[in-house]
């Protein structure tokens, strides 16, 4: 199941289910769900009977992201050898872990809003899993037993600000600095999140191209090193890191720019585009 937030003419924003070879989106709200975390938490991730739904034509819908208002956005630093290389830093011994705060998730299609106190935004091409079943300490093995899904974020980071503080979590957190989406695809979807081709694109130039077969701490690792630490809540999103190409690494550096159009691919989720604007 593609598990989508969506809203039509009323604006109200309702879970559904993303039908697309039919280019329909089922309102699952019908079956007492208010948003897609409460989804999430009551383990839904297929549908018995659609027709018994209301449905929309994807022309009649607006995609928002998929989760809104997940518990927490962990996010995962230099997890891909090459990226940690264009960093110039060390390979991490143990996961790099920072926040995102919720303000600033967006969806497909919404703008990325660039700061005016930052001179130097960065794009991040991420997978991201979404946690079904909480829980604490739990061991890498049971990893999946405790996935939803698999998503699309794009981790934009004013670098310059980044720069200026041993944190990282509000140079990650302006407004516009999380796009999501355009669905959660439930983990029985994906036969193994570890081997899926990853790019990200600027108007049709590849910045980024790889593979999440390169992640230095894999999904089980990371289950098992954060929950080591604090209890994992259904809905809670992790994003698993870049792989190398971003704009601080380039020569000449590469930073967005209004009107520059940001879209991130990854194998089986689907792409997820952004237009940039100025603040």
């Amino acid at each position: 199941m593609k598990l989508v937030s969506f809203s039509t003419a009323d604006g109200k924003v309702r879970p559904g289910a993303l039908l697309e070879e039919e280019n329909l989106v089922v309102d699952l709200s019908a079956s007492s769900h208010t948003d897609a975390l409460s989804v999430i938490a009551a383990g839904i991730t297929s549908i018995d009977n659609p027709g018994a739904y209301p449905r929309y034509k994807f022309s009649e819908v607006r995609l928002h992201a998929p989760l809104a208002n997940p518990p927490r956005l962990f996010a995962i630093g230099l997890n891909y050898r090459e990226h940690a290389i264009e960093s110039k830093m060390a390979f991490p011994e143990f996961p790099v872990v920072f926040f995102k705060l919720q303000t600033a998730i967006i969806g497909p299609g919404d703008a990325v809003v660039l700061p005016k106190n930052s001179s130097e935004p960065d794009y991040e091409a991420e997978m991201a899993f979404a946690i079904g079943k909480g829980g604490y300490r739990i061991p890498a093995s049971a990893w999946r037993e405790h996935v939803y899904g698999y998503t699309i974020v794009n981790d934009v980071s004013a670098r310059d600000i980044q720069r200026s503080t041993s944190q990282w979590s509000l140079a990650k957190s302006f407004p516009t600095f999380s796009p999501m989406g355009p669905a959660i695809v439930t983990a029985d979807e994906i036969a193994d999140p570890h081997n899926l081709k990853i790019g990200l694109s600027i108007d049709g130039e590849t910045l980024q191209n790889s593979t999440t077969s390169e992640l230095i701490f894999k999904i089980p690792d990371l289950i098992e090193y954060l929950s080591s630490i604090t209890p994992l809540l259904p809905g809670d999103i992790v994003s698993t890191g870049t792989p190398s190409g971003v704009g601080m690494g380039r020569n000449p550096k590469r930073w967005l720019k209004p009107g520059d159009n940001v879209t991130v691919t990854i194998e089986g989720l689907g792409s997820l585009t952004n237009p940039v604007a100025a603040e």
